[in-house]
């Protein structure tokens, strides 16, 4: 059952991963610029990476959580703290860092300063500094910031999410809050939902998330897929109800329906999530910019390469994984934190 779990989290991952390349990969205006034949490829992209692959980072915060607090008790708080300090924290200073680095190299290279497209970027402890408290160049990792921040929470949530009655009237509160559109200074009250939701879930509802499939759990999840289609296309004014509803519904249904026992081992460059969401956004935005450089302003050829935009960039990041896993190993291990070690 524990394999299954395993394997069950890394398909998830990994489909999750797949979603968020195709965020980041819109090239429509890039290639077209605008008139009807760019509208009609955008609006292609825009259903699967505007509305379709939404439901990626939710999922990645609702498994993230459901980790941390999957046997929680307070005597382990510190042993997952550490456990995370290693596998979260670091990498996500190293990562900013390298980005940063390579903002600054890129922009000071003639070819590359083009594709960087951001001028000159200055070099000092300042920026470096800024470049790690902000994400200032590698934007996609608002979503680990978020994670840290969530983690140091821990106690607090727990206590809140500890109890069953007393947990679904804190999610509760969240839902209001975000709904209103209250605003906490650094923490996104969309991220604090989807992780507490992914908490809760650890918590009481461990037979439903790992108990063997059966036909009660599968209808739960069509129930509930159907209810996050049906709220993502109603005409809401916005809010809640528009956007984080389907978002946390529709991740916690695709669990509720897939039946871990039928998924076969994940293959190895499906493992690697973490090291793919870091390299993704370079690669997507070097191979966009340079093919729209290139290739012809065709309409069927940004559309393309979007649609294979995951395959080429997996490729890629695993890749440049086994050359870095291969030849400077010590470094592999702090970019991912010390996962997929054995793998």
């Amino acid at each position: 059952m524990e394999k299954q779990f395993r394997n069950k989290i890394t398909w998830f991952t990994f489909g999750f991963s797949v979603l968020v390349i195709w965020v980041h990969s819109l090239n429509a205006e890039l290639f077209l610029g605008t008139g009807t034949a760019a509208e009609r490829v955008k609006a292609v992209q825009e259903f699967f990476g505007g509305s379709v692959a939404q439901i990626a980072v939710p999922g990645f915060f609702m498994i993230s959580a459901y980790l941390f607090y999957r046997n929680f008790d307070w005597e382990k708080l510190p042993g997952k703290w550490a456990a995370r300090f290693r596998s979260v924290l670091a990498p996500y200073i190293i990562w900013n860092l390298i980005y940063y680095l390579g903002y600054v190299i890129g922009s000071r290279l003639p070819f590359v300063a083009d594709v960087v497209g951001k001028g000159k970027i200055p070099f000092g402890f300042s920026a470096a500094l800024d470049a790690v408290l902000h994400y200032s160049y590698l934007y996609v990792f608002w979503y680990v910031y978020q994670l840290i921040l969530l983690i140091l929470l821990a106690p607090l949530l727990y206590l809140l999410l500890g109890n069953a009655v007393i947990g679904i009237g804190a999610l509760l509160i969240f839902y209001a809050l975000a709904q209103a559109g209250i605003v906490i200074p650094v923490l996104n009250l969309d991220a604090l939902l989807y992780y507490s939701a992914g908490a809760y879930a650890a918590l009481h509802l461990d037979e439903w998330t790992e108990g063997k499939q059966n036909n009660r759990k599968t209808e739960a999840g069509l129930v509930l897929l159907v209810l996050a289609l049906i709220l993502a296309n109603l005409p809401w004014p916005g809010g809640v109800f528009a956007q984080v509803t389907p978002r946390l519904l529709a991740p916690a249904a695709l669990w509720l329906i897939v039946d871990p026992a039928r998924l076969p081992e994940p293959p190895a460059f499906m493992k690697e999530n973490f090291f793919l969401y870091a390299v993704h956004f370079a690669i997507v935005r070097l191979i966009n910019k340079s093919a729209a450089a290139v290739l012809p302003k065709i309409w069927f050829v940004p559309l393309i390469l979007y649609l294979l935009m995951p395959v080429i960039v997996i490729a890629v990041s695993y890749g440049l994984s086994r050359l870095l896993r291969r030849y400077v190993p010590g470094l592999w291990r702090l970019l991912v934190g010390g996962r997929y070690i054995n793998g």
